[in-house]
């Protein structure tokens, strides 16, 4: 992959974190749309993608480690969407980061009342679709083809 293409990637990258991140907080905070706690954790990646790109840019020497990092960061992105898919369609069951009240014996009686009274939103409820699918499913696509294309690009870097 030519130099330009693999800059004009990583700049795609970053366009697309950006736009990941401000969408969310956008159908958070504007159109009233409350995350589960999976919603927020995959918002996570992005964020780091967002760091590890702008270090890109300062210390370029280290261009192939922040690739193969961005590559680990959006497996994991992946894998955890598809997780969250999985509970929003029932196969799998929700864990303790999606049913906080199914851990309550963990919790104090002051802990359990707080819980009950903040309005909490289940994994497995889809708030906000788009074209019928919801943002998690967009994510799973978002970032496999994001991890695909750094690994292809860090498998192709001392071919340059």
């Amino acid at each position: 992959m030519a130099k330009n293409s693999k800059n004009l990637l990583i700049k795609l990258i970053f366009l697309i974190s950006i736009v990941a991140l401000a969408s969310a907080f956008f159908i958070e905070y504007k159109l009233g749309h409350q995350p589960c706690n999976l919603c927020i954790l995959e918002r996570i990646p992005y964020l780091i993608a967002i760091i590890l790109i702008l270090l890109n840019y300062k210390f370029n020497h280290f261009e192939k480690y922040f690739l193969i990092l961005l590559t680990i960061v959006f497996f994991i992105a992946t894998i955890l969407s598809l997780y969250h898919l999985g509970i929003e369609q029932g196969f799998i069951q929700e864990s303790m980061v999606c049913d906080l009240k199914s851990g309550s014996n963990l919790l104090s009686k002051e802990d359990i009342l707080k819980q009950l009274q903040e309005k909490s939103v289940s994994c497995k409820d889809v708030t906000f679709k788009i074209f019928g699918l919801s943002l998690t499913t967009y994510n799973i696509l978002i970032s496999l083809l994001i991890t695909i294309y750094t690994a292809k690009i860090y498998l192709d870097y001392d071919k340059n």
